[in-house]
């Protein structure tokens, strides 16, 4: 199965049992990758960042088959004052914090590696050399598989990358960004604090390189596509031409919405970041649609 489970509500907005039951049958259908962060979701009230992690590292313990999922988390993104709630107080990516902030993971899942280690955010305040060097020990030390940098420029990705490089050291392998069917209006201000947009030049990098995996968060834009209204700044006439385009695919062959949407960024080698909040929602995405390169070809001809 090719798309990412997304577990922020785990622990908190959806239950324990809940959440065992999407794990269950996510790893019973096929699906292998458990996206989290260590601070996830620390934005809501009596929320302290552990509960996602915690939540998966209970579930884990209790199925006692860590190599039947591939797991990715996350540092820097986590407050650094307790009760935060936004990313002004984040504790960012130095040495010293990339070092505790795996400690941390590793212990509340259960686990003595993870299969990728994320920077969450970039950190412009610690020298990249630093944190180079940090990611690099993590994996050096067995405790993260691969590692990958999330919410950052397409020029410091490369940066990063070159720098690793230069030390014969370990490069970021996977990148993750904000992208979807749709586009938000050119030039909006994103109301989610932290978030950061694929762009062209984005994608030309990761097909130009090679050894980079694009992952997506808000792939299915937090349920806009069926069961929400879509945010204010995806209001624009491209919009309406890719929706209208979406829905005859859809109807055409029988799938939803969301199924589509999927499928479409499948097809261009992007791994989906998919969170839902019951194991009927699951179903939905779990679904192998695919595209052949007519309909793929009217799905990109809006603009």
């Amino acid at each position: 199965m090719r798309i990412a489970l997304g577990t922020i509500p785990f622990g908190t907005a959806v239950d324990e049992e809940t959440s065992f039951a999407i794990l269950d049958r996510f790893v019973e259908g096929g699906g292998t990758i458990l996206d989290t962060a260590n601070n996830y979701p620390f934005w809501l009230d009596g929320a302290t960042g552990d509960e996602s992690e915690a939540t998966i590292g209970r579930w884990l313990a209790s199925r006692r088959d860590r190599d039947a999922v591939v797991i990715s988390t996350k540092c820097g993104a986590r407050p650094s004052v307790p009760g935060a709630r936004t990313l002004d107080a984040a504790e960012g990516l130095s040495a010293g914090v990339v070092r505790a902030a795996i400690e941390g993971s590793l212990r509340r899942l259960g686990t003595d590696h993870v299969d990728v280690y994320w920077a969450h955010i970039d950190d412009r305040t610690t020298p990249l050399e630093e944190t180079v060097a940090a990611f690099d020990e993590v994996v050096r030390a067995g405790k993260a598989r691969e590692i990958g940098a999330s919410n950052h420029a397409t020029w410091r990705l490369e940066r990063a990358r070159a720098l690793a490089a230069a030390r014969g050291g370990t490069r970021y392998g996977h990148v993750q960004l904000r992208h979807s069917y749709l586009r938000p209006r050119p030039g909006v201000r994103l109301p989610e604090g932290g978030h950061t947009l694929v762009t062209k030049e984005l994608l030309d990098y990761v097909r130009s390189e090679g050894d980079l995996k694009l992952w997506v968060y808000s792939s299915l834009l937090a349920g806009a596509y069926t069961a929400k209204p879509l945010p204010e700044h995806y209001d624009h006439p491209g919009t309406t031409r890719r929706l209208a385009v979406l829905d005859e695919v859809a109807g055409e062959i029988g799938a939803t919405r969301n199924q589509v949407v999927l499928a479409w960024l499948r097809a261009q080698d992007i791994l989906p970041i998919v969170g839902v909040s019951s194991v009927a929602q699951l179903e939905e995405v779990m679904a192998d649609v695919k595209l052949d390169d007519d309909l793929l070809s009217r799905l990109d001809a809006p603009v």
